[in-house]
């Protein structure tokens, strides 16, 4: 048996914002931090240079197969590795040495577009190998993200950190502005004069050529990048299927990130149509080439860019829930616009609508996410946002291609607005809010001290923890203790109950469970401050001179 020694008392943050939705709005404040400034140009290559290979991919498939569900099969190959992999990426770059995952992880999908490119020069490449060279490229990227994402919140300081994801989703949406423009008209220049000699595929050859460029600068930029301090843990390694799980535990029992997430899910699965119909928007409906197609997608990356400047202030002005609101009834109509009309101008005006409500929606998402989480969690919250945007859309994608087939472009793009319409009804069920400064900060721990300390490995382990109170104070102490169930479940505990002693009328016991012994120390590490002031509450209403007392069980059978 063990007695829980007094925890320290929390540290007073003065100064510090407590809620990070009120910094400063403007992003140029950011822009001040040259680490920060480095990696923003940095990723603004990059970007670029993925989205020149994504337009580049999707219209050579358009020009090969003449397919809209093949089209759109790009987009899937592009993003459902985020699905797959982003969790256990987000595992390892919260437990390994970030900088050297992201470096890997670049210089791996160089290799790939880079071989890639030369087969399409070669003509050896069909639309076979343009998928799997896509999917594997993906993969790369899907392998880096949570990795990258975390990094960006580890250069500034944490009330900066909405801004840092504002200019991120500046230079993310200005590079698919300019990235499809300059590769659609490159593409169509050198297709037409390889044409001559029975190439057509050379013009995809050379946007792959640029993109690996890109993406070996960024890797460049990466490596300059001073190393995050390591501080050796006391605490066992986690596991990646472990810490996979630990990731998924913690959503499900937080109900601000699960809120977050489930919102996020929906809003690009509805908007996924948009994005994957837009190559035979552009070729069956308006008659575009590859250029005009290059504009359309240009469209939606300057709205974006063009939100992004004001979103900040936007956002404090209209508040998480109306932005939103207002981002879904836009995009609605711009899918309209996009499904009824034969005339390009009215829809080049609604993509650039159209980009502005997309960024200002995910980066609300995503800014909401990051601030919701703690540092032993944020790569996989990242993940999970990264996997709750794109999973849905790369799924979205091949089912909006599918339906498409089926009853046409304009069928599908309307029921996809409807679908979009349809995420308003999701705000009264799923609230957005973010996370408080105390939610987020992990409170100070001391070792715990038990007579025979078991292999880590060792497990299940039940927690006993008595409290006796004064009978009149039942139903407070039941309210404030049940809120302890969340925490404890959120952090690694199950099956959590409290009892009330039937022979002791002052006496109550909370009982969990966790996995193993390991988990359990990684349990009391993760304590917020939050949950610390929850526990004081608690303590408040025990008998005087009454201790909290905890119990340790392993199992032994």
């Amino acid at each position: 048996m063990c007695r829980a020694v007094a925890v320290a008392p929390a540290r007073q943050y003065c100064g510090m914002n407590p809620r990070i939705g009120q910094s400063h709005p403007s992003i140029w404040i950011t822009l001040r931090h040259r680490d920060f400034r480095t990696l923003w140009l940095g990723s603004a290559v990059y970007f670029m240079a993925n989205a020149m290979q994504a337009m580049a991919s999707a219209w050579l498939m358009v020009e090969l197969t003449g397919s809209s569900f093949l089209a759109a099969l790009v987009q899937t190959a592009v993003f459902l590795p985020m699905f797959v992999l982003a969790l256990p990426a987000g595992v390892l770059a919260d437990t390994t040495d970030r900088r050297r995952l992201i470096i890997v992880a670049l210089l791996l999908q160089a290799a790939v577009v880079l071989l890639l490119a030369l087969l399409l020069v070669l003509g050896w490449a069909g639309p076979a190998t343009l998928l799997v060279f896509t999917l594997i490229a993906g993969c790369c990227t899907a392998m880096m993200s949570p990795a990258w994402n975390s990094a960006v919140g580890e250069i500034l300081p944490r009330e900066e950190l909405p801004q840092a994801i504002i200019a991120m989703s500046i230079a993310y949406n200005g590079a698919r502005a300019i990235g499809p423009a300059f590769a659609g008209l490159l593409y169509g220049q050198i297709s037409g004069l390889a044409m001559a000699w029975g190439g057509r595929q050379i013009g995809g050859g050379a946007v792959f050529m640029l993109a690996v460029g890109g993406t070996l600068a960024m890797a460049a930029v990466v490596h300059r990048l001073p190393p995050k301090p390591h501080s050796p843990s006391r605490l066992p390694p986690e596991r990646l299927w472990g810490g996979t799980l630990s990731g998924l535990r913690y959503a499900w029992h937080s109900q601000m990130i699960l809120a977050q997430l489930l919102r996020t899910a929906a809003y690009s699965a509805a908007g996924s149509a948009l994005w994957a119909l837009l190559p035979a928007i552009g070729q069956q409906r308006l008659g575009l080439g590859a250029e005009g197609f290059g504009l359309l997608m240009g469209c939606l990356g300057i709205g974006a860019v063009g939100a992004g400047l004001v979103l900040g202030r936007l956002r404090q002005r209209l508040g998480l829930e109306r932005l939103v609101a207002w981002c879904c009834g836009l995009f609605a109509l711009v899918m309209a616009v996009a499904a009824l009309s034969r005339w390009a101008l009215p829809v080049y005006v609604a993509l650039l609508c159209g980009g502005a409500a997309w960024m200002s929606a995910m980066s609300t998402f995503n800014t909401a996410t990051q601030t919701s989480a703690p540092p032993w969690v944020r790569s996989r919250a990242t993940a999970m946002h990264v996997l709750s945007a794109l999973g849905p859309f790369a799924l979205g994608s091949a089912f909006w291609g599918a339906v498409a087939g089926l009853v046409g472009l304009q069928v599908a793009l309307c029921a996809a607005a409807a679908l979009m319409l349809a995420n308003l009804l999701l705000a009264r069920y799923l609230p957005l809010r973010m996370g408080e400064m105390q939610e987020v900060t992990q409170a100070p721990f001391e070792d715990l001290l038990v007579a025979d300390q078991p292999d880590p490995e060792a497990g299940p382990v039940s927690v006993e923890v008595s409290y006796r109170i004064r009978p009149e104070d039942a139903e407070v102490f039941l309210a404030e203790v049940a809120q302890l169930k969340g925490p404890r479940q959120r952090d690694g505990a199950s099956l959590w109950r409290i009892y009330r002693d039937l022979d002791d009328p002052t006496r109550y016991v909370e009982r969990f469970l966790i996995t193993r012994w390991a988990d359990y120390l990684h349990q009391r590490a993760r304590g917020t401050v939050a949950d610390q002031a929850i526990e004081a509450r608690v303590r408040a209403l025990l008998l005087p001179g009454e201790p909290v007392v905890m119990q340790h069980y392993i199992a032994e059978r």
